[in-house]
């Protein structure tokens, strides 16, 4: 019997194909490319090894993909761990008849705008999401009055500060926060030349520090796995620079939590599997950024299998499978094992990376460091705005988030990305 993944998050490969050899199931992974995966490649335990097999096939032609799934021996289920291919993955699992989401609720959630709105009617957000018309596929630039136009409109339905965004949009690109009219017609012609996975659209900037909820739902009934907190960049960078698990939230706040994010993803029609909430926790409350249906990405699903002392990749398996996750049930304490803090490292200029300096020098720091590279050298750094620009994760623990995130802190900034410039050697 055979579980396949349609791609799968950089980090956590191993991790899966381990939980799918514990169900008495084999892996396999369809890719694109197996570059994204050669970290966890390269450390595969001899568990993981003797489960997995890999299908090199294009992940973006839906047809190819449904005959590579048709080939595989005994399948009985499809993990979709990503955003990119959340949609395309809940559609194959239909048609092929095996276990998965609503497809239309799939859509619902990839769609940031109409998740917001939808809260925003059901009084679960302060805030409404107001679709700006500008086409970025048109090949003719917008007119100065129609960028106008559209800011007028923000500024009239939405107000400052504000937040621009694709509807669609993955790894934070395409995110604009404003805060005053020189900034707005900015970031308006500025999205007028990008290319979106969606739609732009723009929503009320809500004041706060930025958590996401790490739960697990089946049939409508939700579990908090814990919060994860994250430190976002300096405006206007939207970039994830460092985050910590669990957060240590008192009981009656975190049962607010637990309420909350529960009511959030039924309204939003997610009800069964992982879901990474990311929210901010306002003076009034916590608002929703968005809800990804997938385990946390980075190192997340990490932080989550230390955390509580097991591997919580089985649940995606048992989800897969289309049976109730054993974890739902079993006792699930954060502080039962030890807390994570990772730093993301990113280069100080755009050029092609040549690697990294202080990697040897990890072990001298407390909380057994680790390092988990996202980039190889030789590859070019164009975007240091947000995610796509990161080159590597150092992680550390502790018996605290707070101590693990110092560690983290501490030890990552011994390394750094040595780039070359163009015209440099």
């Amino acid at each position: 019997m055979t579980i396949a993944a349609l791609e799968a998050l950089t980090f956590g490969l191993g991790r899966l194909a381990e939980a799918a050899g514990g169900a008495g199931h084999r892996l396999c992974l369809l890719t694109g490319d197996r570059d994204v995966y050669r970290h966890e490649l390269a450390h595969l335990t001899p568990e993981a090894l003797a489960v997995l097999d890999i299908v090199d096939v294009d992940t973006f032609d839906e047809s190819a993909c449904a005959a590579a799934l048709a080939a595989v021996p005994d399948l009985r289920g499809l993990v979709n761990s990503t955003d990119t291919w959340s949609v395309p993955g809940a559609d194959l699992a239909a048609k092929l008849g095996l276990p998965g989401p609503d497809p239309a609720a799939v859509r619902l959630l990839r769609d940031k705008s109409r998740v917001r709105t939808l809260l925003h009617e059901r009084g679960l957000s302060r805030g409404r999401a107001l679709t700006v018309p500008i086409d970025p596929a048109s090949p003719a630039d917008p007119t100065r009055a129609s960028l106008a136009l559209a800011a007028a409109e923000i500024l009239r339905e939405i107000g400052l500060p504000a937040v621009l965004k694709d509807s669609a949009g993955t790894s934070s690109r395409n995110v604009w926060p404003v805060r005053d009219e020189e900034q707005l017609h900015a970031a308006l012609a500025d999205a007028a030349q990008r290319a979106f996975a969606g739609l732009l659209f723009a929503e009320p900037f809500f004041s706060g520090p930025v958590y996401s909820a790490e739960t697990l739902s089946w049939e409508g009934e939700t579990r908090l796995l814990g919060v994860l907190s994250r430190q976002m960049s300096p405006e206007p960078s939207v970039r994830e620079e460092a985050a910590a698990f669990p957060v240590a939230f008192p009981d009656p706040e975190l049962g607010l939590l637990q309420d909350w994010v529960g009511r959030v993803l039924v309204s939003a029609g997610h009800d069964s599997g992982f879901a990474h909430v990311e929210f901010v926790l306002t003076a009034e409350g916590p608002e929703l950024v968005e809800i990804n249906r997938r385990i946390g990405g980075a190192l997340v699903g990490e932080a989550l299998c230390r955390a509580l002392g097991t591997n919580v990749y089985e649940a995606m398996v048992d989800t897969a499978l289309g049976r109730r996750p054993a974890l739902l049930d079993g006792p699930v304490d954060s502080a039962s094992g030890p807390a994570t803090g990772f730093v993301l490292v990113y280069p100080d200029r755009r050029g092609t990376l040549r690697g990294w300096t202080g990697l040897d020098t990890l072990s001298a720091f407390p909380g057994s460091p680790d390092w988990y590279p996202t980039a190889v050298p030789g590859r070019r750094v164009e975007h240091l705005g947000d995610q796509r620009g990161c080159t590597g994760i150092v992680l550390a623990e502790a018996s605290t988030a707070e101590l693990a995130l110092h560690r983290a802190l501490s030890a990552a900034g011994s390394v750094h990305a040595v780039v070359a410039a163009d015209g440099e050697g």
